[in-house]
């Protein structure tokens, strides 16, 4: 199964005969030339760290195939002949590296199984959420309230609450109570803004914000601005240094 590296080096590489031979042994794969064509509806995928990094617009391209077969890498990696003439792409789960490419598998599976109609419950669900760029089925999506953020646009989804309303002291929004729709879909797309910006500020670069976005954008930048000068009038000390200070004092204790 496994050879040392021609040209020496670290590790053992897989070799191409028992891939190749595996493959061929299905019968009824479509040649690599087909599957790298237009309209192709097969695909021979290859986890390896070397590959697209995969995300959700990927996922939905595949999600559109009939078939699907994934070769998982292990060790040092795959003879590149594999890669070069047997796999019509590489797709890599993130900028990682595993000991092999059964876990990358397994999230390929569930990311793409997920998209296929019928799969969930409510297909709604897998369109209305994050990293989710466009959605082709028409208008608003039906449903029991709002929909605000079909699709997100690209950006990480919305905060989600559900019942009870208050927990140990922790109390849901008021506007996602309040039954106005208008306001919770703006609450949940200015909150969808300020997520992103605070975890993934490298999306809002990547996608297109309207111009109502943008006003929800100075919004949170200038409260995130008060609540920085806020801490400062209390404590005297920007919060960064505030912390450090608390742990020391906590050290002490």
């Amino acid at each position: 199964m496994d050879d040392r590296p021609f040209g020496g080096g670290e590790g053992m590489v897989l070799k191409p005969e028992p891939i190749f031979e595996c493959l061929e042994s299905f019968g009824d794969v479509a040649s690599r030339e087909l599957r790298l064509s237009s309209g192709a509806k097969q695909s021979v995928i290859l986890l390896s760290a070397q590959g697209r990094r995969l995300d959700q617009s990927l996922a939905a391209e595949l999600s559109a195939l009939d078939r699907i077969v994934l070769i998982c890498g292990r060790y040092e990696g795959v003879d590149e002949r594999i890669s070069e003439h047997l796999a019509d792409r590489e797709v890599s789960i993130g900028d990682y590296v595993l000991s092999g490419g059964e876990l990358g598998a397994a999230v390929i599976v569930d990311t793409v199984t997920r998209l296929i109609p019928g799969a969930v419950g409510n297909q709604n669900s897998t369109r209305q959420e994050s990293f989710t760029e466009s959605f082709t089925g028409g208008a608003e999506l039906a449903g029991d309230g709002p929909s605000s953020t079909c699709v997100s646009g690209g950006l990480l989804d919305y905060p989600h609450y559900t019942r009870p309303a208050e927990f140990r002291g922790m109390a849901v929004p008021e506007v996602l109570i309040n039954g106005n729709h208008d306001q919770i879909r703006s609450w949940r797309r200015k909150t969808a803004l300020a997520k992103t910006l605070r975890n993934r500020p490298d999306l809002l670069e990547r996608v297109a914000v309207t111009a109502e976005d943008r006003e929800l954008l100075d919004q949170i930048k200038l409260e995130q601005i008060k609540r920085t000068q806020g801490l400062l009038t209390e404590t005297g000390q920007a919060p960064s240094r505030q912390k450090i200070v608390s742990k020391k004092s906590n050290s002490k204790n």
